[in-house]
């Protein structure tokens, strides 16, 4: 229920905070934070240099709408807050380390996050409009010109660690982030202190040392961009340091400490692994035909490989297993 000063018909920004809190966390969510509105002036100057350094790899998009990126009121006129939401999506199970299994990165085991998340954020958003009618605002999922992880940590959901994920201090990092940027002006939460100390597990578990340096990761050589975004053969030398990998790598996230003492089962059952994701068999993925992969990834994040990206990525790990060139 309203306080009674909203209920007179004056906006209280504590209550409102108090109340889209509770709201999101009765919706599902895990994490909740609020940030003040702003130009992200230390973020900005850190992506252009990332950019300037040709990390992006073959992700174009990234660069043509770095203003917004950087500045939310391009996005939202008159933006006052960012509210971050991050949703829990561990399950506890192993990566498989059989001979002749793959591994598929942690979030893609059950169903499509975007869904999951898009759902949620918009029956937030709605309710935030229902509860202040003049309210403005656009939510997104990984799906538009918003530095997701910079936001987070701005709210206070958790920090940017070295291996450049977001670290929460009850969920490590198996967390999905999600925005709502609106003209609501809300008071801010005390943003994330970095807490990762002198630990670099990270750095020392990427397979191809794609972090180039503490809290910097080159696409280029990242796994998990080789392997979902990228189209075509891998560069030279790279398939052979694919160590099962087949869609995504969460090798720097099972090393990192955080993870290993403060990760928590998620209650959502939407993320519990599908049949045989959390354990692919190789030799019977290999078979695997266009109508097959659609059929069995329909509503799965691995969609976004492609059927010829996901052959590629197996073909790699076999050849790989066996030290020798992937079969062509």
């Amino acid at each position: 229920m309203p306080d009674k000063t909203e209920q007179e018909g004056a906006f209280d920004p504590e209550s409102a905070a108090r109340r889209i809190k509770a709201e999101a966390l009765h919706l599902g969510f895990s994490h909740v934070g609020i940030a003040r509105a702003g130009v992200l002036d230390h973020e900005g100057a850190r992506l252009r240099e990332w950019l300037g350094r040709g990390y992006e790899a073959s992700m174009r998009w990234m660069p043509v709408r770095s203003s917004e990126r950087i500045n939310v009121e391009e996005v939202v006129p008159g933006a006052r807050s960012v509210l971050s939401l991050g949703l829990n999506y561990y399950t506890p199970q192993p990566h498989a380390a059989e001979p002749g299994t793959g591994k598929i990165s942690r979030y893609a085991w059950g169903d499509d996050y975007h869904d999951v998340m898009s759902e949620r954020l918009r029956a937030l958003w709605e309710w935030v409009r229902t509860e202040w009618p003049a309210a403005k605002g656009k939510w997104y999922v990984d799906t538009g010109p918003v530095m997701e992880k910079a936001w987070a940590q701005r709210s206070g959901i958790g920090w940017i660690g070295k291996h450049a994920n977001v670290i929460t201090r009850d969920s490590g990092s198996w967390v999905f982030l999600g925005e709502i940027i609106t003209t609501l002006d809300l008071p801010p939460d005390e943003p994330a202190t970095d807490h990762c100390g002198t630990c670099t597990l990270c750095i020392e578990a990427c397979p191809t040392q794609a972090i180039v340096e503490p809290y910097v990761v080159d696409s280029n050589l990242c796994l998990s961009y080789l392997t979902i975004e990228h189209r075509g053969e891998f560069p030279s030398g790279l398939a052979g340091e694919i160590e099962g990998w087949i869609f995504g790598c969460d090798s720097c996230q099972d090393v990192c400490p955080w993870n290993n003492k403060f990760s928590r089962p998620t209650e959502d059952e939407k993320f519990a692994p599908r049949e045989g994701n959390a354990a692919p068999t190789l030799a019977d993925w290999i078979r695997m035909d266009a109508a097959e992969f659609e059929k069995r990834f329909q509503g799965s994040a691995v969609r976004r490989t492609k059927h010829q990206g996901l052959m590629r990525n197996i073909r790699a790990a076999i050849g790989a297993a066996n030290s020798k060139d992937p079969p062509r």
